[in-house]
């Protein structure tokens, strides 16, 4: 939402006030665990028709703020403070110091993390992926799939798939808990030291099942981050299939100058 540039068409009615109502959200005036106003209420305030409120209200649904609740109308989400997802979040010494990323990074901004693996097995390696691994697609690689949670809401999915002649010999990452430091500190253990991490970002609207699983409502923003993590050597020996609530990340990378 926001104001066209370049042109003297005005911002149509509707969003102004789905402008309106994420900034009384944003700003508190509308509080966690309150109603919306409902459509008449509305209709009453902007003296406008009910089907322009009903275009505004999906424009504030799909802000994530609030979730709709059949028979009762809209509720501001009782959402945590968004966290910092920051390139520190790799560094070795969490993995040495027994912290997988996300345990790290969740205790560096206070939260309570919690996390609830779905599953661990193999799997036909997708296209894509398979393409990453460099391997052909169809190929046998380990899957393991998690939902994580802050502070008891879930924020992220994320699905890593790992070449199956990597991992075989290594009877931890068939585990549910593969111990202190992660899925990366017992490869690392294994002589598979990591050289970078490579992410690409790509933000788009929720699908009706992957807003079901973060509690979000339908057509919320999310980041769908894909990473490659890459040995000395040169191999991709995980690829992290990540998908997050948009509205609980800043992502913050430290870029070197040099060359």
């Amino acid at each position: 939402m926001g104001t066209a540039v370049g042109g003297e068409r005005s911002v149509p009615r509707y969003v102004q006030i789905a402008d309106e109502i994420v900034q009384q959200i944003r700003a508190g005036v509308l509080k966690p665990g309150e109603m919306v106003p409902s459509e008449s209420e509305l209709v009453d305030r902007y003296q406008v028709s009910g089907g322009t409120i009903r275009k505004a209200m999906v424009e504030v649904r799909a802000s994530g703020l609030v979730e709709t609740r059949h028979g009762k109308g809209s509720i501001v989400k009782d959402r945590p403070p968004v966290r910092h997802r920051s390139s520190d979040r790799f560094r070795r010494s969490h993995r040495q110091g027994g912290k997988a990323a996300y345990l790290a990074e969740s205790a560096q901004s206070g939260a309570m993390a919690k996390v609830s693996v779905l599953y661990i097995g193999p799997m036909d390696a997708p296209e894509d992926i398979a393409a990453r691994l460099d391997v052909p697609a169809g190929t046998q690689v380990l899957a393991r799939r998690r939902l994580y949670f802050r502070n008891g809401t879930p924020v992220e999915t994320a699905t890593s798939y790992l070449p199956w002649d990597v991992v075989k010999d290594i009877p931890e990452l068939f585990a549910e808990n593969p111990g202190g430091g992660g899925i990366y500190a017992r490869l690392e253990e294994h002589g598979h030291e990591f050289a970078e991490y490579v992410e690409t970002l790509q933000a788009r609207p929720a699908s009706k099942a992957e807003a079901s699983e973060l509690a979000l409502s339908p057509g919320s923003p999310v980041v769908h981050l894909v990473r490659n993590a890459v040995t000395i050597e040169g191999r991709v020996v995980e690829v992290c299939d990540t998908l997050m609530a948009a509205d609980q990340f800043v992502f913050e990378y430290r870029i070197p100058a040099a060359d």
